[in-house]
């Protein structure tokens, strides 16, 4: 795997690294709600492969499948500053 990661490009990497992070926190909040893989696929309306290659880390996840996978497991997977209205 380290000889992979010394082929790839600087976002290459960091879109991995972010992609692995984003999985492991996934994890976390299935953990820490005693869910499993297959409890969170059945939740979204998918199937427990769709959720598995997801947290495998490599997937590409979109802003919306993050946004749903939040909203189902009632925690924030990511956190940035959204700006306030005024």
């Amino acid at each position: 795997m380290d000889g992979i990661r010394e082929q790839m490009s600087p976002e290459m990497k960091k879109r991995m690294d972010i992609s692995v992070a984003i999985a492991n926190r996934i994890y976390e909040i299935l953990d820490a709600k005693g869910m499993s893989q297959k409890d969170l696929a059945q939740v979204l309306g998918k199937t427990e492969t769709e959720v598995s290659r997801w947290l495998s880390g490599m997937h590409n996840l979109t802003i919306g499948t993050i946004a749903k996978i939040s909203i189902a497991l009632d925690e924030n997977l990511i956190t940035v500053p959204l700006s306030q209205p005024s």
